[in-house]
């Protein structure tokens, strides 16, 4: 195996990487991941990039970027060590598909993005993995919401759709009667999960993405309940619930005005 030379901040951190997976003079925790116990940090280091753009602050991005960059190189590395692939490949591959993907860039005919058939390329890449049936390739990884709206977009250009959002609107009161005739644990979380889905569905056909709507959801709340406890000083917990409603309503009037 070949090992990297430090001869840039690329090759550098290869070359670190290396180190830290020698099987002799290398770090003992490094040496000991694999691809498993790996992948969850770099899941948790995408969220962390995505958090730093939220908050604006871009030498937390730069940290955070770099914090997933040592992701793909320590599967890169270990990929090497199986005899599979390196960084390079990895480089080249991606480097590959996007010079694919833009023929309107790379290519000789020229045009515009109008012109490309994204969906059709995209097609023909998950054909030649393999990938036949319409809800091939969509990452079981992935948030459950954003998972649900990507299988529903995939069935949707199959024709299998509601032709308006009325039709995903009487799905949500259709699932919330069955969630709440659930008998048991089992069939509730059967039933609230067909409830979210439909959800999603909705929200689909509304053209929001629901991870993204029920993160900035999220956010909101956070924001409003944490005022909440900033007006109640410490008591908030100790109000009954009607004047809990009331500071509510108050945060939600006060942003309103600003």
């Amino acid at each position: 195996m070949t090992e990297p030379t430090p001869s840039g901040p690329i090759a550098r951190l290869l070359a670190i990487m290396a180190r830290l997976r020698d099987p002799v003079i290398g770090c003992e925790w490094d040496r000991a991941q694999d691809f498993r116990s790996i992948a969850p940090y770099t899941i948790e280091e995408a969220y962390e990039v995505d958090d730093a753009i939220q908050r604006g602050d871009m030498d937390d991005l730069r940290d955070e970027l770099g914090d997933l960059l040592l992701q793909v190189v320590f599967h890169s590395r270990m990929a090497e060590e199986a005899g599979a692939f390196g960084f390079d490949q990895v480089a080249t591959s991606i480097s590959d598909k996007m010079e694919a993907r833009h023929p309107h860039i790379f290519g000789t005919e020229g045009g515009s993005m109008g012109d490309v058939r994204w969906e059709t390329i995209k097609h023909e890449e998950r054909a030649m993995k393999g990938n036949t049936g319409a809800l091939d390739g969509v990452a079981h990884a992935l948030p459950a919401l954003m998972r649900a709206q990507k299988l529903q977009k995939r069935a949707a250009r199959t024709g299998f759709d509601w032709p308006d959002p009325s039709g995903s609107r009487a799905k949500i009161d259709e699932e919330i009667e069955e969630l709440e005739a659930a008998c048991d644990q089992s069939a509730k979380v059967d039933e609230a999960g067909d409830l979210l889905f439909a959800a999603v569905n909705f929200v689909r056909a509304h053209g929001v993405s629901a991870e993204e709507a029920l993160r900035a959801a999220n956010a909101k709340f956070e924001r409003r309940f944490r005022a909440m406890e900033a007006i109640a000083k410490g008591s908030f917990p100790d109000l009954p619930l009607e004047a809990q409603e009331e500071l509510w309503q108050a945060v939600k009037h006060d942003e309103k005005e600003q």
